[in-house]
């Protein structure tokens, strides 16, 4: 049974304006697969949705649980909005208006075909990646990578679209933001090649009934499981935290409103992962991570 929207406890959003320091990563969760990341003097928005249902219609479809963390008038100077793919709960139209029209040089990131989606509401720079390739802006870098989903926007599109992870890499820090994504092997792939990673936003909501939602999503075991494999290559100095997310907000399958954490806190705990690595944050809270001791780190990227 689900609890009350009141269950879910908000944070007053204490990101700096209008930008963090180049040396800081600074995450806020605005909700669902939402997040402010400001990483190498950057602000970047995943995955916006500011509606108020993940749906093409105002009147019907999952409704949003929590309002979004952050005031969409509150939000800092968007330098760019990346994009998993085009399912409604993770590309909404009136959202990708409001964004284009405040942030007119935004450069917009997303995978192979939704440039023309993004472009007729707006959106100016637009730049299409398929798996594997690389963006450099401003000295940090953006590798668009493997995720196991699919896309569609009505009846006649499914697929028509691709679907994708990304990691972000500044010289202090190095991101990895999963998406939409059922467990599969690649995870390891993207470790080895991009890694070490300072920060794994993953997905734990949506996973039941699991004879389809498998295929599709990742249930909080899957999910550490998968950042367990993007970080098996790699000896950090630090180890990195996992971020949940793609839970709370709206209503999509079967499980509780609040089942995903309780499975994930319980998981951290069966694997003996520290409890300080795993930042479970609420609606709107911020949290901050200064660059490891040392200085620079490499960009550089394994092939």
């Amino acid at each position: 049974m689900d609890p009350p929207p009141s269950t879910f406890t908000r944070a007053t959003p204490d990101f700096p304006s209008p930008r963090a320091d180049t040396s800081q990563l600074v995450l806020t969760w605005v909700g669902h697969s939402t997040f402010l990341i400001q990483i190498g003097g950057l602000n970047i928005l995943t995955d916006p949705v500011w509606s108020e249902r993940a749906s093409p219609l105002r009147f019907v479809g999952p409704k949003r649980w929590v309002a979004p963390g952050i005031h969409f008038d509150a939000l800092p100077p968007i330098d760019v909005v990346m994009l998993s793919h085009d399912h409604y709960d993770h590309l909404d139209s009136a959202t990708v208006h409001r964004l284009a029209d405040c942030y007119p040089e935004a450069r917009w990131l997303s995978p192979l075909r939704l440039g023309r989606f993004l472009r007729s509401r707006g959106a100016d720079a637009v730049t299409e990646m398929d798996w594997w390739e690389e963006l450099t802006m401003h000295d940090v870098r953006f590798a668009c990578t493997p995720a196991q989903h699919h896309s569609a926007r009505g009846i006649r599109d499914r697929r028509r679209s691709l679907w994708c992870s990304w990691t972000i890499v500044s010289k202090t820090h190095r991101v990895f933001f999963a998406g939409d994504t059922g467990y599969f092997p690649d995870f390891g792939a993207i470790g080895e090649r991009y890694g070490p990673f300072d920060a794994c936003l993953m997905p734990i909501g949506g996973y039941l009934p699991r004879d389809y939602m498998r295929f599709v999503h990742m249930n909080p075991a899957e999910a550490v499981r998968a950042f367990r494999d993007l970080n098996a290559a790699s000896k950090p100095q630090r180890p990195p935290v996992f971020v949940p997310m793609h839970w709370g907000t709206f209503k999509l399958t079967d499980e509780a409103m609040d089942e995903p954490p309780a499975l994930l806190e319980a998981e951290w705990r069966k694997v003996g992962a520290p409890a300080k690595d795993l930042w479970l944050l609420m609606h709107g809270e911020t949290r901050r991570m200064q660059p490891q001791t040392g200085g620079t780190i490499d960009q550089s990227f394994r092939r």
